[in-house]
């Protein structure tokens, strides 16, 4: 059994830490809002009531916040995890928060005899509750081997895709561009298909059978044709990653067109209003449906 801390329990960290409890690991969980640790008590998830807390006297820390600033603030903030690990423990940074800050954290960590494992995840929260992830793991051969029990209870697949810390992100990105491009990608073909004056329900189910077919066809298009009024995966979520696509892009000297118009259809579902709702309504814009409803 892994004593393991986490930091972060959202609509993807909530359910990947009971899968680790549920793994066998003893989990000791901290969020910002306490009512989501202690809602997981009975899941196995020990709550606890400070960042240092949770992160004292384990040998993992696992980390599932949402931006770089978030991650930054957990290790080295007020409520420093950073001092209350031990040496020879590793962080685990599971967030979307591109190479850069990663590589920065890592060397600081580094002074104090610490490891980190950048592992981003790529599924959802149903694909999280299972145990079925893909986890893009990056960093040092021995400090990956020292968290590998933990990543195969979370992901159906973890590959080392790196030994240096940022690699993981790297990859994430590369998936992160394909994702957010299917997802505008669907949305301009459904939202054609109803220009047409077909039936898009009906459409989809034709086009997600054959040569078009992809993950974000098969399972946002099903929501942007059927409607649903869960948020699976905010707009936010995929806008700040495709910023992250981008930028990496312009950082190194590489085009990359399609990413940029998709960004550009997330930023339009931003102003529309649109940010906390689930990604697949972005659609609407293609629709015109929000044009009206722009906000600051």
């Amino acid at each position: 059994m892994t004593r393991v801390g986490w930091i972060g329990l959202g609509a993807m960290g909530s359910p990947m830490a009971v899968c680790a409890a549920r793994g066998g690991h003893d989990v000791t969980a901290y969020d910002v809002n306490p009512s989501r640790a202690e809602a997981l008590a009975a899941d196995g998830v020990a709550p606890a009531a400070s960042i240092k807390l949770a992160a004292t006297g384990v040998a993992t820390l696992v980390v599932m916040v949402a931006t770089a600033d978030q991650v930054e603030s957990v290790l080295f903030g007020d409520d420093s995890a950073a001092g209350a690990l031990v040496p020879g423990s590793v962080v685990v940074v599971m967030a979307t928060i591109g190479p850069a800050p990663v590589a920065r954290w890592a060397e600081r960590l580094a002074r104090r005899g610490i490891d980190l494992v950048d592992s981003p995840v790529s599924g959802g929260a149903a694909r999280a509750a299972d145990g079925d992830l893909l986890i893009m793991a990056g960093g040092p051969d021995l400090a990956v081997d020292r968290v590998r029990p933990l990543l195969d209870t979370l992901a159906r697949t973890a590959p080392h895709v790196g030994t240096a810390p940022g690699d993981g992100q790297k990859v994430k990105l590369v998936n992160q561009l394909l994702c957010g491009v299917h997802i505008a990608a669907a949305a301009e073909a459904l939202a054609l298909a109803e220009a047409m004056h077909l039936d898009p329900a009906a459409t989809w189910d034709v086009v997600r059978t054959g040569a078009a077919a992809s993950f974000m066809l098969e399972d946002r298009g099903e929501r942007m044709v059927h409607g649903s009024a869960e948020v699976r995966s905010a707009l936010g979520i995929i806008l700040k990653d495709m910023g992250l696509v981008t930028d990496a892009a312009r950082d190194s000297a590489h085009p990359a067109p399609l990413a940029s118009a998709a960004e550009q259809i997330f930023l339009a579902g931003h102003r529309a209003g649109l940010t906390g709702h689930d990604d697949s309504e972005i659609i609407d814009i293609l629709r015109g449906d929000h044009s009206g409803r722009m906000v600051p």
